[in-house]
């Protein structure tokens, strides 16, 4: 049983240490790509750490589960893991870790099912407000004008995407600055951000009692955005995304005294205004080769006594 033990035990302390120790790096706001790479390499370990112990407690539990997890595999392979002195707990650890596992996809099931419902009711209110002309197809168009007196933009996600900008942000943002926010929001569907805060919400709201995914879920929501200004201050610089940014949000009380609903917003401003040098690629190589090693430590550790047995 030591096996499954080790691997839950270095998931539990991934857990509990990875947050810390990202927490502390001082490159998660000049690199927020980067440390997204990290945050999803982590929250993959973990998850891996589950799915094998799982795999190998189901296999000691149940010679049905066995024959499929060992069926290409000779004798000596299966002598090597000792399936046999795990223990009687096996069958409960195997049946709690193939709940936590059903109760994973039943959440993300849900998160999507929510994000496409809230989409479609979005796009209906969008054609309640934009309505069609006659001979005008809205899945051909990629930018739709809405009248409105709060400056705002928005990218809507789906299989024909589109970027929503009101009248007020026309007349409040210059031309550059358009392209800015438009690149923001291009990024967000470029790099598939939707995802993302798809699977940490999921995770987060299904374990609400584990810190380590609130803590995934509030990263995603914060990195994904930096990673969006970044993409788009290359394109047409840091004070022109900055500038956007408060001219589209300065109504909503964001940059005034007291909490805000996305206090968040005064900090990517800071961060656009006075940048901080980006990482050398070397460095970059390092950390995102030093992250991938996350998941492959546990596989190393499920897979070893098979290869050694080989061997």
């Amino acid at each position: 049983m030591m096996l499954p033990v080790a691997l839950l035990l270095l998931g539990a302390l991934t857990a509990v240490l990875a947050p810390r120790l990202i927490a502390r790096a001082q490159w998660r706001e000049r690199e927020p790509v980067v440390a997204l790479w990290v945050w999803q390499c982590v929250v993959a370990g973990v998850l891996l750490c589950c799915v094998l112990a799982m795999a190998l407690t189901g296999a000691a539990a149940w010679h049905l589960v066995r024959g499929h997890v060992f069926a290409p595999a000779p004798h000596a392979v299966v002598e090597a893991y000792a399936l046999g002195a795990y223990g009687p707990w096996a069958p409960a650890t195997s049946a709690v870790l193939a709940l936590g596992g059903v109760w994973t996809v039943v959440m993300l099931v849900r998160e999507v099912v929510r994000a496409r419902a809230r989409r479609r009711q979005r796009r209906a209110e969008l054609l309640v407000r934009s309505p069609l002309l006659p001979g005008e197809e809205r899945d051909q168009e990629r930018l739709v004008v809405l009248e409105g007196d709060r400056p705002d933009a928005w990218w809507l996600p789906g299989p024909s995407p589109q970027l929503v900008i009101t009248t007020a942000a026309l007349r409040k943002l210059d031309g550059r600055q358009l392209d800015a926010i438009a690149a923001h929001e291009q990024g967000h569907a470029k790099m598939r951000h939707d995802w993302l805060r798809h699977i940490s919400a999921a995770l987060a709201q299904g374990f609400p009692q584990v810190p380590f995914f609130a803590a995934f879920r509030d990263e995603m929501h914060r990195l994904v955005e930096l990673a969006a200004d970044d993409m788009a201050s290359r394109r047409f610089g840091r004070l022109t995304t900055a500038l956007a940014l408060v001219e589209l949000n300065e109504d909503r009380g964001v940059f005034g005294p007291g909490p805000a609903p996305e206090a968040h917003l005064p900090q990517r401003v800071d961060r656009l205004l006075a940048p901080q040098a980006r990482l050398a690629p070397i460095h970059r190589l390092r950390l995102t080769a030093a992250a991938a090693v996350v998941p492959a430590v546990p596989l190393v550790l499920a897979f070893g006594p098979g290869i050694l047995a080989l061997g």
